[in-house]
């Protein structure tokens, strides 16, 4: 499950990396200019002269790409938004902390936790009349009349039973 949670973080990381590098990237700048035109048409006739003005305009839109060898400005100002810092910082941090966590990882459980198990599976061995005959940490001897077995919790944390040999010479298989 934290091999999982960890790619995924990487994942994200990768994703949020790319959109902050195209937020920042050259945009394209495009320049409009309207350009009047005036003509003049003069028109003879037996009336007197009328001269006719028409106006024409004309809109020219041009689509121009700054390249970074000749702009300056743009090669020195960066425009990521600071969300997209924040981001990755986070997302490195627990990265970080995830690569930690797994080099950090300890395998089995500690001494605390394993005498509580073995102490919570001797109680239920005694309520069905078991009686605790020795007791180390990690593993419990029972007895039940002429049979006995070992109780013990390895470093995994796994509970282990095994029947002991009867005591005292008496004959007769413990039955297990």
């Amino acid at each position: 499950m934290v091999r999982i949670v960890g790619l995924a973080a990487l994942f994200g990381a990768g994703l949020l990396l790319a959109g902050g590098l195209a937020a920042s990237g050259v945009a394209d700048v495009t320049t409009t200019e309207t350009v009047p035109v005036t003509t003049t048409v003069s028109e003879t006739t037996t009336e007197p002269a009328t001269t006719v003005v028409t106006t024409e305009e004309r809109t020219t839109t041009e689509k121009v790409t700054p390249t970074t060898g000749t702009t300056t400005e743009a090669s020195s100002t960066s425009k990521t938004p600071t969300w997209v810092w924040v981001v990755l910082a986070v997302l490195a941090a627990a990265v970080v902390g995830l690569i930690v966590a797994l080099l950090t990882r300890r395998s089995g459980i500690s001494a605390e936790e394993r005498q509580r198990r073995l102490d919570s599976t001797v109680a239920g061995w005694t309520a069905q009349g078991w009686a605790i005959e020795n007791q180390s940490p990690g593993s419990a001897i029972l007895r039940r009349g002429p049979e006995l077995m070992v109780v013990s919790i390895d470093d995994k944390g796994q509970t282990n039973v095994r029947p002991l040999g009867n005591s005292g010479g008496q004959g007769g298989s413990p039955g297990w």
